[in-house]
C-alpha cells in the first residue's frame, strides 16, 4: 500500500467529484463521468480512482461497475465544508425566529423545526443544563389554601418555579425570614455545597431550637433547592427518512424509528459524537457503532456553550447521500442563532 502522502490535491478533487455524482445519482460512478467535468483523461482518472480505492476512499461493488464512495470518502468530503462562512443576514433571521419563543422549551422546539425545514433531514436540538449551578436568590410567595410558590434563580439566569402545599400555614413574615436566611447565607454558593451545608446544620443539636432553620428545613424537605432541571430535547423530521434507500429490512427500519423516538438515545448520540470543543463543527458518517440501523446515516452537529449556564446541541441526522453543503450551512447558522439568542 502506498503512503497516504502520495495522494495529491488532484486526487481529492476527483474524489469530491465522485462523491457529488454519487449523491446525485445513487449509482456507481465511472471514470468517464468524472472526465466530462475535469480536464483529465479517463485513463488518468482511472489511475487516481485506483489510488483512492487503495487508500480506502472508494469501493467497487462489481468488476465492471464504477466506484462507490466509502464512509471515509463521505467524511472527507463533508469535513471540507466545515470552513463555510456564516451569512450574517441568515443568522439574524434565524435568531429572530428563535426569539419569538419565550421559553427554553419553545426555542429548542423551534430550532429543530428550522433545521428540518432547511435540510429536509432529521433536525435535533437540545438544551443541556450545566452540571453545577450557583444560587443567586430564592423568592417565596404565599398562595391561598396553605400553598407556597418557591422560586429559585441561579447566577446564570435560569429560573425554576414550584408550588407546594404545607400542613401549617406560613405567614408572609415566615416566608420572608426563610428567604432572607437562604439568600444571606448561601447566595453565590454552588448548589451542591448548599445541600451539604444545610444537611450539616439540620443535624446539629442546636437546630432543634432554631425556629428559622426549622422553617427552612420544612421547605427544603419539599424540594426548595431540588431544581430538577433535565436536558430538553426536541427532534423533528423522522418522516423525512422514510423512502430513503437505506438498504434496511422492515424490522431494521422499525428499530431505527424506535431509536429516534427515545430522547435518552438521542442525547447519548449527541454526547458521543459531539465531544469536541464547543463551537466546532463535528461530522460523523456511518453510525453503525452506535446502532446497527444507522450504518448508512450521517450526523452533522455542534455544541455551543451559552452564558446562561446551558449548552445548546444542534445537529442534523440524514442519509450518507444527503446534501452536505446545505446541512453544514444549516447547523452553523442555527448554532450561531442560538449563541446570539440564548435559551432563556
Amino acid at each position: 500500500m502506498r503512503h497516504f502522502g502520495t495522494l495529491s490535491r488532484r486526487h481529492f478533487d476527483v474524489l469530491h467529484a465522485i462523491v457529488g455524482s454519487y449523491i446525485e445519482s445513487g449509482e456507481p460512478v465511472a471514470s468517464r463521468t468524472i472526465a466530462l467535468k475535469h480536464p483529465l483523461s479517463a485513463a488518468s482518472i482511472r489511475n487516481m480512482m485506483a489510488d483512492l480505492a487503495e487508500h480506502g476512499y472508494l469501493s467497487q461493488p462489481h468488476t465492471s461497475a464504477g466506484r462507490v464512495p466509502t464512509d471515509l470518502a463521505f467524511q472527507h468530503y463533508a469535513t471540507t465544508l466545515a470552513g463555510s462562512r456564516i451569512v450574517r443576514a441568515e443568522s439574524e433571521r434565524l435568531q429572530i425566529e428563535l426569539e419569538r419563543a419565550a421559553t427554553v422549551e419553545g426555542r429548542v422546539e423551534r430550532g429543530s423545526q428550522l433545521l428540518t425545514e432547511m435540510t429536509r433531514g432529521f433536525g435535533i436540538t437540545a438544551a443541556i443544563p450545566a452540571a453545577n449551578q450557583t444560587l443567586d436568590r430564592v423568592e417565596l410567595l404565599p398562595l391561598p389554601e396553605r400553598r407556597v410558590l418557591m422560586v429559585v434563580v441561579t447566577r446564570d439566569g435560569l429560573v425554576r418555579n414550584r408550588v407546594v402545599q404545607v400542613d401549617a400555614a406560613l405567614s408572609k413574615d415566615d416566608l420572608e425570614s426563610i428567604r432572607n436566611y437562604v439568600n444571606y447565607n448561601f447566595g453565590g454558593w454552588a448548589l451542591h455545597s448548599i445541600h451539604r451545608e444545610l444537611k450539616r446544620r439540620f443535624e446539629l443539636e442546636s437546630a432543634a431550637y432554631d425556629a428559622i432553620l426549622k422553617r427552612v428545613g420544612l421547605l427544603y424537605s419539599m424540594g426548595l433547592l431540588d431544581l430538577g432541571w433535565t436536558p430538553e430535547v426536541h427532534c423533528e423530521g423522522a418522516g423525512n427518512l422514510i423512502g430513503l434507500d437505506l438498504h434496511l429490512t422492515r424490522e431494521r427500519m422499525r428499530e431505527l424509528f424506535r431509536a429516534l423516538e427515545e430522547k435518552k438515545r438521542i442525547l447519548h448520540l449527541l454526547e458521543r459524537f459531539l465531544e469536541q470543543p464547543t463551537g466546532q463543527l463535528q461530522i460523523q458518517v456511518g453510525l453503525s457503532d452506535y446502532h446497527p440501523s444507522m450504518s448508512e446515516l450521517a450526523l452533522i452537529g455542534m455544541r455551543i456553550d451559552l452564558p446562561n449556564g446551558l449548552a445548546a446541541n444542534v445537529a442534523v441526522l440524514g442519509p450518507m447521500r444527503m446534501n452536505y453543503q446545505r446541512a453544514v450551512s444549516a447547523v452553523m447558522h442555527v448554532g450561531e442563532a442560538f449563541r446570539a439568542a440564548g435559551l432563556c
